[in-house]
């Protein structure tokens, strides 16, 4: 069997010529990363000694029964441990709670444990299995050290704790293995947490396993074939489902001994010292100084420059793939030249370098995208407008072109793409596709424009019973037909159905405001009392030369062809007063007619009421029973006064009618007369002869 060698002696006097020696004997050297560190801890006399021996076929010296149980093994010795795949190191440790030490002499105790924990893959935890639930069993304060140890380093390094319960007893295992469990979460819980870890889970450091052994003593038969057993479990130790299959951070076996040296250099000089701080401290500055190295290289490369500088003037073929080229070949020699070292600093700084270099690279990037998306837009409206040009019908022609401008942008935009980067195009997308939608929003506004702004006013106009229904029929027929084709053109946008219905919404609010800005337009107090006049002499004055005196027969009722001109005017005015498109009935006409035209008062059930009510409906600013949706153009007080101005302008033409119609009776009666004289004048004439017959006639024209 393999003999020991003591690394470590009890004074803390690291044996380096001996490790040396013992890495050239065993060529330890030669296994790289294909080797196992195995530890064993425990408390003094309790077989640690033997159970390595008996595991991996050791010699390390063994406690003598008949001479007592003191202490054994002193310091920290190593071995070779035979016939077992990988190249497996066996390191005895001296033991915890020794009497020969004294409880005030722990020192050695923390420093070892703190080394095992360091370099070994896997540590034996040797307990009693009476021990298991008491309070203040041995393995307790052990626990507790190698708990609170790892606690303080940097980071879980996934070791395998593996308990090792000594002389089982009766006591189901399973049972056994509940109580310990238990017992270790306890323990772990109750070690204060390092402000670098927070609450970390037990699992995040340690592999836990447990076994049990009979007594050696008592059934060495027993004993040894569960030994035999668990050596199985250490070969393949390192392979995926090993033992330590999910180890972390191993160091190349030709380094060993320097890296061993210097960790118990470390905790012999730091007692209170995280173990990775020296490493990391080495590996950090290191890896600092090649990461600003190949950034520096990086921003001269000729490569990257020309790439730079080209894509200034417009899109550039293969702009991704050749700047994530360049990226990758300096990204890739800091890695080769970090390897060894910490692999969570070398990582970090990593990331460091990789953000650095795309900050430079980002402008350059944007520039490409803009280029991308610039070509689009041109593209997408050349394209739109000579299909139309073509007589291809709007929908069909859109979708046509804003799917092949979209396919070509996202082509591009994946060949700009970097590989190393997060980064995406989706911005620069939705902005194209945006102006893809503005400009179909734009041509069924203009659309609408086209067919509701000259029709609503020409039926403001027009001014007939059914103006505000026939509007209404002619806004939603045209409104719903033009939403109809925006959501079939829209659906080649790709667009999220909320997006959809916004656009939707805005389009019928936009032809809706289009009829209430012409009926604004309309409610124009001086168009309106100019309209309300047309009518008036429209209805009044039937033909052009109607104020020639000859019209104005005794015979037509002025009063009453006046009372249908100003139901006329009146009528238009009632329909000036308010937008109304939601068919719902009013009595802004009868209010009107009741307080203009009748001079009666209509007092609503509302009104009335209350102290200081008035009578008088047009003294409001409020329509009554309107509507909430209905829009006011004139106010019941503007109509007043509007119908006032109104009935002064026309009182001239219906002075002018009555005049026109006096005259007509005084001309008739100076008719009759002039007949009588026309009698006398034929008389004349026939005696006196034609020239005293004129001479008459003239004469009685003159009376």
């Amino acid at each position: 069997m393999e003999e020991g060698m003591q690394l470590i002696d009890e004074n803390g006097k690291f044996n380096m010529e001996g490790l040396q020696d013992f890495m050239t004997t065993t060529e330890f050297a030669q296994s790289h990363l294909s080797y196992a560190i195995v530890a064993i801890i425990g408390s003094q006399s309790s077989g640690k000694s033997t159970l390595l021996n008996q595991i991996f076929h050791t010699n390390f010296k063994e406690m003598d029964a008949y001479k007592g149980r003191g202490q054994t093994t002193k310091g920290i010795w190593i071995a070779k441990c035979n016939d077992i795949d990988p190249f497996t190191i066996a390191m005895d440790f001296e033991g915890t709670d020794s009497n020969q030490r004294g409880e005030e002499d722990t020192a050695f105790e923390k420093q070892s444990t703190l080394f095992a924990l360091a370099v070994a893959d896997i540590v034996l935890i040797n307990m009693w299995c009476k021990d298991i639930g008491l309070e203040h069993a041995a393995s307790r304060p052990l626990l507790k050290t190698v708990f609170q140890v790892m606690k303080r380093l940097f980071k879980a390094q996934k070791k395998t704790l593996l308990f090792v319960i000594r002389d089982h007893t009766k006591t189901p295992f399973e049972y056994l293995e509940t109580a310990l469990l238990e017992d270790i979460e306890k323990i772990w819980d109750a070690v204060a947490e390092p402000e670098t870890h927070g609450s970390a889970a037990l699992s995040d450091f340690f592999n836990v396993e447990i076994t049990a052994l009979s007594s050696y003593e008592f059934e060495e038969e027993k004993f040894k074939q569960q030994v035999a057993q668990l050596r199985q479990r250490f070969v393949h130790s390192i392979y995926p489902g090993g033992l330590v299959g999910d180890r972390r951070e191993v160091e190349p076996a030709s380094v060993f001994s320097i890296h061993a040296e210097k960790i118990w250099k470390t905790i012999k000089d730091n007692k209170d010292l995280d173990l990775p701080a020296l490493k990391v401290m080495v590996a950090a500055v290191r890896c600092e100084e090649v990461s600003e190295e190949k950034l520096k290289h990086f921003t001269c490369d000729k490569d990257w420059l020309a790439m730079k500088e080209a894509v200034q003037a417009g899109p550039v073929s293969g702009f991704g793939g050749q700047v994530s080229s360049i990226l990758e070949t300096y990204i890739s020699e800091y890695d080769m030249e970090v390897i060894y070292f910490d692999q969570e600093v070398r990582n970090s700084k990593r990331r460091q370098l990789l953000s650095k270099a795309l900050m430079v690279v980002h402008e350059a990037y944007v520039t490409m995208l803009v280029h991308l998306y610039s070509n689009a837009v041109k593209c997408f409206k050349s394209r739109l407008e000579q299909s139309l040009n073509e007589r291809q019908e709007y929908v069909v022609s859109f979708h046509l072109c804003s799917q092949s401008c979209i396919r070509e942008f996202d082509k591009g935009c994946e060949d700009a793409a970097i590989r190393q980067s997060e980064w995406n195009a989706l911005k620069f997308r939705e902005k194209l596709i945006f102006d893809m939608l503005s400009e179909l929003m734009a041509k069924y506004e203009k659309d609408l424009s086209h067919v509701l702004e000259e029709r609503v006013e020409s039926l403001i106009e027009a001014g007939e019973r059914d103006t505000w229904a026939t509007i209404r029929d002619l806004l939603e027929c045209n409104t719903e037909d033009t939403v109809l084709e925006l959501s079939y053109a829209v659906v080649s946008l790709e667009l999220h159905s909320s997006a959809i219905d916004t656009k939707l919404r805005h389009l019928r609010e936009f032809a809706r405001n289009i009829v209430e800005k012409k009926a604004r337009e309309a409610a124009d107090a001086r168009r309106v009392l100019k309209h309300m006049k047309d009518r008036f002499t429209e209805v009044f004055i039937q033909f052009e030369d109607s104020v020639s005196w000859y019209h104005w027969t005794t015979e037509k009722d002025v009063d009453e062809i006046e009372r249908n001109a100003l139901s006329a005017s009146l009528k238009f005015l009632s329909i000036m007063a308010a937008i109304r498109l939601d068919d719902m009935p009013d009595q802004i006409e009868n209010v009107l007619f009741s307080s203009l035209m009748d001079r009666t008062i209509a007092v609503p059930s509302s009104q009335g009421k209350g102290r200081g009510a008035t009578l008088d409906p047009l003294a409001s600013d409020t329509w009554e029973e309107v509507s909430p949706k209905a829009t006011t153009l004139l106010k019941p007080k503007g109509c007043k006064s509007l119908w006032m101005k109104f009935k002064k302008e026309i009182k001239p033409i219906v002075t002018g009618a009555r005049s026109c119609q006096a005259a007509r009776r005084r001309t008739r009666t100076g008719l009759l007369t002039g007949l009588a004289a026309g009698t006398v004048v034929v008389a004349g004439i026939a005696t006196a002869g034609p020239v005293v017959g004129i001479a008459l006639l003239a004469r009685a024209m003159r009376r």
